[in-house]
Order: structure tokens, then sequence, then C-alpha cells
């Protein structure tokens, strides 16, 4: 069966023969077809009815037409003219011709990219691999099509009818149908890197976003990316197919959440109206709030896509409906917290504000918290989307109270999902943090309103393995990290690809020290409004707040004092694995103490 996405069940058919032809192509293609339903695509985001690729077929276009043949007045190669709803006679463009068009500017897209062009002979400079367009009548039988005379102004090759598409149809004659649609057949299977250039190109929402700029695909002149990251299958299908009502998902750290959070907020705020009420994405850590933030900003969205920490949200909340702010001092936050919840239940702060309220990591988050935002969202859509993943818990409050989602309002039954795979991290990486987290990381299967404990799945990626360094004191550790990425910066590692993360504010200061005698660039959080992403300087700021963001080089100093006396254990495991999934590509620790994690580390790996 062949991976359709959006998933069928979400899909928005515009006739019931479009929807029987979803259905064939899922039920009669094999597992290595991938079909997209009026989703756009290439630079102009045209919208065709289906795009079927397959790594040794090639890539096809399909327009969908569930005219009857009464329907159809006259036709011309350019034009044809039928009757619409109301009996009148209008033209509208040859079905063929609209299918070509969506292709040929995605092939004009594609062929910008040199690995996927051919690179020498007669064809240099045109598409490794073959593309085809066609049209399905799922409502004229072929004898009717001949009959009439159609096969004049479209090549009956082009073409597969109604009764070549119904459930009884062969499943092979079926597909040569389909592959006869090309006007050439020729090249090897395009490699799984292919498929994902393939897929960036077309499909700029499924793109993993660097630390870079985002591409200009209106831009002719831009020179395309070397590397190209995009979603994987399965989160595509997710983030495509994710309706209205109330969602959870359960994903291990690395697994997409965020990114899929990110395409859902897109979604939604280019399909509202000017009337629409906006759209608010929630998170605890500040810095993460900050990064999404700039994500909306740098797509033209903040004005519809309202990004918050939750207790800068408690305050503008207070503020904005003229209620009392708590005393300041110890307490404070706590304070702003019950004192919305009490302005709700007196409806002094109105609910159901939000078009959508959307919870990046729900596992930092009270459960009455949850059961207040629960009450923002506007009953019409009733749209609430949570992302959770219990092993990445550091905060006691989280996990004080067991709960289930139905306890806070939450009414996910039935629309959750999990997400294994880690695809942020190498394999090393993982296997590194998982040295330290792994009485932690006890998979724990849950019914569907529970809290699973997951095991991440690595996606595989190779990569280096950590460099791991036992040091005399913790003022060494600083000065060594400090010279190992003064190195990594020569070896082309730019300074706001790194960070420092620490466990505490003594060993951060001791880092910060150390960067400023290396005169390395360097910006140090310590409180709200001094973590600034895209700038170049190295990231120095705690393991807790780093939560939700990724680095390509992350240190983390000060390994060997984890835990401190008096600390759980399984806190500071859960941390530690906070921090060092943190990294994509290169880990470095340092140790100077003789904890229980320093020995992990050196005897185990």
């Amino acid at each position: 069966m062949a991976t359709l996405i959006p998933a069928i069940g979400s899909s928005a058919f515009d006739s019931t023969g479009e929807r029987r032809l979803a259905e064939r192509l899922e039920q009669k293609l094999d597992d290595d077809y991938l079909l997209w339903h009026n989703v756009p695509i290439g630079p102009r985001q045209t919208y065709p009815d289906f795009v079927v690729l397959h790594p040794r077929r090639g890539l096809l276009v399909l327009e969908t037409k569930d005219w009857h043949l009464e329907t159809i007045r006259n036709t011309t190669r350019q034009y044809w003219e039928i009757l619409d709803s109301n009996g009148q006679t209008k033209p509208v463009k040859n079905p063929l011709e609209q299918a070509r068009h969506c292709a040929i500017q995605v092939v004009n897209a594609l062929e910008r990219d040199a690995p996927l062009v051919q690179p020498s002979g007669p064809h240099q400079g045109k598409l490794a691999f073959p593309w085809g367009h066609g049209v399905v009548f799922t409502r004229i039988t072929r004898k009717q099509f001949d009959a009439a005379g159609l096969g004049e102004t479209i090549a009956s090759h082009y073409v597969i009818c109604k009764d070549e598409m119904e459930e009884s149809a062969d499943p092979e004659a079926f597909q040569e149908r389909l592959w006869n649609m090309f006007a050439h057949r020729f090249g090897g299977a395009l490699s799984l890197p292919q498929l994902d250039r393939v897929r960036w190109i077309m499909f700029p929402q499924v793109r993993v976003q660097t630390q870079g700029a985002l591409f200009d695909d209106n831009d002719a002149e831009a020179q395309l990316p070397d590397i190209m990251r995009v979603m994987d299958i399965q989160q595509e299908q997710l983030a495509r197919s994710l309706g209205d009502g109330h969602r959870v998902i359960h994903g291990v750290a690395g697994s997409g959440k965020t990114m899929i959070l990110g395409y859902r907020a897109e979604y939604l705020a280019k399909a509202s109206t000017p009337a629409s009420k906006p759209i608010l994405v929630l998170c605890f850590n500040e810095p993460l709030g900050v990064k999404l933030a700039s994500m909306m900003e740098a797509k033209g969205l903040s004005d519809r896509v309202h990004v918050r920490h939750f207790h800068s949200w408690c305050h503008r909340q207070l503020t904005t409906y003229g209620q009392a702010l708590p005393p300041q001092g110890g307490g404070f936050y706590e304070g702003l917290v019950d004192h919305v919840i009490r302005a709700v239940e007196r409806s002094q702060i109105p609910g159901g504000q939000y078009q959508a309220v959307m919870i990046d990591e729900g596992h930092d988050f009270a459960p009455e918290w949850l059961k207040l935002i629960t009450q923002m969202v506007d009953p019409a859509t009733n749209s609430l989307l949570v992302l959770y993943d219990d092993a990445q818990s550091i905060y006691e409050r989280a996990r004080s109270k067991q709960f289930s989602f139905k306890s806070v309002g939450i009414q996910a039954q039935g629309r959750t999902t999990i997400l294994k795979i880690n695809y942020r991290n190498t394999r090393q990486i993982l296997h590194t943090a998982s040295l330290v987290a792994a009485d932690l990381l006890t998979a724990d299967d849950q019914d569907d309103d529970g809290i699973p404990l997951l095991k991440p799945v690595s996606c595989g990626r190779e990569g280096q393995a950590p460099v791991i360094i036992k040091l005399p004191t913790l003022r060494d550790e600083a000065f060594a990290i400090a010279d190992h990425l003064a190195s990594a910066h020569k070896e082309g590692f730019a300074w706001g690809d790194m960070a420092v993360l620490c466990a505490d504010w003594k060993t951060m200061d001791l880092c910060a020290i150390a960067l400023a005698q290396r005169k390395l660039p360097h910006r140090v959080r310590k409180k709200s409004g001094e973590y600034k992403p895209g700038a170049d300087a190295i990231q120095v700021m705690t393991m807790k707040v780093s939560k939700g963001l990724e680095f390509p080089l992350v240190a983390l100093p000060g390994v060997g004092h984890m835990p401190v006396a008096g600390e759980d254990e399984k806190d500071a495991a859960r941390v530690f694995y906070v921090a060092a999934t943190r990294a994509t590509h290169r880990l470095v620790i340092t140790a100077s103490g003789d904890s229980g994690f320093e020995s992990r580390l050196f005897n185990q790996r």
C-alpha cells in the first residue's frame, strides 16, 4: 500500500471521484510509492490534485475531473467548454494542460539542482529521472471517451478512465496506465539523498531549517544548499494530517515535535482570515520561546502566531484585562499563574481567546497550567496541540501529580501519536546521553490517555564519538572547552553553532572567563532577553534552559560534579540527557569531579 499525504481521513476532497482515486492509488500502488493530494508544490505553490513519486519510476502529476460526459460541450487542445452548476457554458483550460503547467514549474525548479540532473551527454542539464503528467476522468468510461472523440484533444495514453480505476481493475494494469503517461523512461533508481532533495525543492513546508536564514525560493539566482534536510515521511504525513480537535504527540528528544508544531502553526496562519482569532504557541523555557518567535517572524507570521513563554503570557493576561499583579519577591511567578486562574474562574479574563493553542514541551507544565490553557481554545475550532516527552520532564511540578490528559480537559483519546525515532543526534551522541540516563529511558507503554515514557531509537546517522576529557579542576575544564571551541571554529563551525551548557551559574561564570581570555565571542544567558538566536557568538547557558534548542556543537562542563550533594540522581540524569541531546554533530564533555556520572561515562563507553 502506498503512503498518502495527508492521510485519507484528513484530506479535503473536492469530489467523490477525487476521493475514490485517492483510495485506488493508495490501495493499488506498492509500498515504495509516495502520494500527495492537494498539497502546494514548487516555488509558485501551485495545487495539483495528485503528485506521485517513485524512486525507480519518477515523478507524475495528475489532474482529476469528476465531470459527466454530458457536462463537456466542446474541446480543443487549449480549452474545453463545460456546463457549470447553473447550466451555463464556461471555458476552462484543457485538463492535460493544467497538469502539464504544474509539472513544468516543478521540473524547472528541480533542474536548478545539480545532483538531480544529467551531468553530461545529449540531455545534459535535464532531470536525471523521468517525469510525466496526466488526467483521470472519474465519471467517464474508456468507451465513452473514445466514442466522444475526446482523444483528439488529449492523447489517450495520458488518460485513465472510470472503469480503469475501479476496485475491480487489475493493479498491474492500473500501474501500467500511470506510467504510460511518461514520454520517456530512462535512468536508474533515485537515491535516498536525491529523494530528500526532490522533496526539499517541491515542498518548502517540510524543510528542516538550519541555524542560517530561510532559503528564498523566489530568487532564481539563489544558490541551493549542499545539504537539504527534510522531515521524514512519517513526520510529514503527521504534520499534514493534523486536524482540529485536541491532539497529543508523545515524542522522544530530537524526534521533530517542534518542527511539526511550526508546520501546523504556519498552515493555520496562512489559512486564517482577517477576522480569525490569533494562534497561541506556549512553552516554559524563555530561550525556546525566543527561538520559536524568531521562526514565526522570519516567515512573516508573527502578527497571527503569538509565541510566549508561559509566565510572560500570564503577566500579559493580567495587565491586558486590568487584573492586579502579585507582589514582587518570592512566589511572584506562582502568584502570576494563580491570579490568572482565579480571574478566568471569575470571567474577568475570557476563555476561548485563540483560534488554536499549541504547547511545546508540555511535560514542563503543571496539571493546573494545562487545565488553564485548555480553556483558552475557541470552542468553534477546538484546536489544541500538546507536545510531550516525559523523559525530558526536569521540573518536579510536572511529575509531582499523576494525572491523565482527560483530567485537565484535554480530550485526545484516539488522537495521540508516538514518535520514537531520534533524528537530531548522531548514533554516538545518543549512546553517550543514554549511558547516564539508561535507567531513566525504560520504555513504558500507557493507555491512550496516559503518559508513556519513550525510549529513543536512533535514526542511524553516524558521526564522531563524543570527546570526554578528565581534568584536575573545573577551571581547567573551562579553558579546555574554550580551546576546543577555538579549534572547531578553524574547522568551519560558526561561533553561533556552538553552545556551552552548564549545570549551575558558577560553572557558567568560569566558562565565560575562559572564553573572554581566549578572546572568543560569546553571550551568557542568565535572565530573560539575553538569548539571541542567530547571534554569531557562543551561547553560554544552563542545561535546563537549553531544553528545546539545538546546536551543531555542544560542550558540557562540570559533569563530574553531577549530581550535587543532596540532589536526586534521576533528576540530575534527566538534566544531563536534555543537555547532551542538544548536540546535532559534536559533543564535548569534561569532568573534574568524581560523581556517579563521571564513572558511567568512563567505564561504560
